[in-house]
């Protein structure tokens, strides 16, 4: 694997409580057969949905 990540969405970490769109954005993406996952980016207060390995698109190392 070489680490990098493509970038599938953004979210802000300030949602509203009991509420995790990253979380269902990641598990559609994963219905779908994406090998999506949640990471925070704690530059930026934000969580990233991500696919490890990605071609190219926004990514962040």
């Amino acid at each position: 694997m070489n680490g990098r990540r493509t970038v599938l969405e953004r979210f802000p970490a300030g949602g509203p409580r009991g509420s995790w769109p990253a979380e269902e954005f990641a598990h559609a993406r994963r219905q779908e057969g994406l090998p999506a996952e949640v990471v925070m980016d704690l530059a930026t207060d934000t969580f990233l949905v991500v696919v490890r390995g990605g071609d190219g698109g926004d990514v962040s190392a």
